[in-house]
């Protein structure tokens, strides 16, 4: 399920997009899709031979446009192997609450942007997540796991500040543009395995909720959709937060 409104962040066909941080490729695929010239970037070599296996079977399968571009690329976040202004878009998808130098992370993904690209972050939400920590240590103690529970207003702190220059003049400051939030059904999910024991998938509770999402997943039924618009503000389990990055450097005299 896609959590990053593709709409809303201005994508269009056959501009360069990183999703970074793609893990299985779910919003690679989706950008792929809508003829995209798409970098799926990650640290999981596994995960990315996956991701380009499938790249390769939507392109023989027709599934995407003519003109339509998908690699992969492995690294390290800290350090993104691509030139300054190189994407017109960019996605970070539920990656930043794993990393510990978060504020380096989002200065490379800020320094990859070109003047006038968007960004979309997202991240668990604050009261759902601070709910799973809560109920559970396993839940983020396990290796990988989450490091922090961000709040909208420390994010956006965050990334607005990261094009700022050295000396503290705005530079390429981000501007903060809006927010979503998403997969609201998912969040009691996730209650539920805390409390039951994360790896107990075998819970009658925890199955039965699973099959429910598996259901929303494969046929998203019009009642599970409308519960989704009802939850999603309210319970949302993932932030979207979404940026543009200025078409010209402010003058520092007038900051």
């Amino acid at each position: 399920m896609l959590t990053v409104d593709f709409d809303r962040l201005g994508l269009r066909p056959g501009e360069r997009v990183l999703d970074m941080g793609c893990g299985a490729g779910r919003h690679a695929f989706e950008m792929y899709k809508r003829g995209a010239d798409v970098i799926a970037f990650d640290q999981d070599a596994d995960e990315l031979a996956t991701v380009r296996e499938w790249f390769a079977a939507m392109r023989d399968a027709g599934e995407v446009p003519a003109g339509a571009e998908a690699d992969v690329k492995e690294g390290d976040a800290l350090a993104l192997p691509f030139a300054d202004g190189e994407f017109d878009r960019i996605v970070a998808a539920e990656v930043l609450e794993h990393i510990h130098a978060d504020v380096d992370a989002i200065k490379e993904l800020v320094r990859v942007l070109r003047p006038g690209g968007t960004l979309a972050i997202s991240v668990p939400r604050w009261l759902p997540e601070i709910v799973n920590w809560k109920l559970s240590d396993d839940y983020h103690n396990a290796e990988g796991g989450h490091v922090r529970i961000y709040t909208a207003e420390e994010l956006v702190d965050k990334v607005t500040k990261a094009g700022r220059s050295n000396d503290g003049t705005p530079g390429d400051a981000m501007v903060f543009t809006g927010k979503d939030y998403a997969h609201g059904l998912h969040s009691p999910y996730w209650w539920i395995k805390c409390a039951v024991g994360v790896t107990n998938d075998d819970h009658p509770l925890a199955k039965a909720y699973h099959k429910l999402l598996v259901w929303e997943i494969m046929k998203n039924p019009r009642a599970l959709r409308a519960a989704g618009r009802v939850l999603d503000p309210l319970i949302g389990k993932s932030m979207v937060l979404y940026f543009t990055k200025p078409m010209t450097t402010p003058d520092a005299s007038l900051a």
